[in-house]
């Protein structure tokens, strides 16, 4: 099983962003020990602070090159049509993710324009956010 992680905006900054927020691990560290965790998964991972830049990856591997895709969109995901129409055009599935839980957080955050296209969603749970959505993705 492949999947592919995509990470947009700013979360190259994990571990030095908002630690209180987002926590003190970048989120190189982190992928280490979800790669570890599962060994069966091959597990890619991609990150741009640059909208169609994450279009082009989710484009590139959403038709047959990977089972899924754990999408962190980040300030994109409030604000971001073209990526919904992106995911609605994918074969391939889309667990979106956050950090954070969204819906504590300033009111423009709890809205996403990406959600409906998403096989489904998980925040809240910091870094393990990601492992539940490989979790996911592995029994779908």
């Amino acid at each position: 099983m492949k999947i592919q992680i995509i990470n947009g905006p700013n979360l190259n900054m994990l571990g030095r962003r908002e630690p209180g927020i987002y926590g003190s691990s970048s989120f190189e560290d982190y992928l280490s020990g979800l790669r570890a965790k599962f060994p069966d998964i091959e597990i890619g991972y991609y990150q741009s602070n640059i909208e169609g830049e994450l279009i082009d990856r989710m484009q590139q591997v959403g038709f047959g090159e990977c089972d899924g895709i754990v999408l962190n969109a980040g300030a994109y995901t409030h604000t971001s049509v073209a990526l919904q129409d992106c995911i609605r055009s994918l074969q391939t599935p889309v667990i979106e993710v956050h950090i954070s839980n969204v819906h504590r957080r300033e009111e423009f955050r709890h809205r996403s324009m990406i959600s409906c296209a998403c096989l489904g969603v998980i925040c809240g749970f910091g870094l393990d956010s990601y492992r539940l959505a490989v979790e996911a993705l592995k029994s779908h």
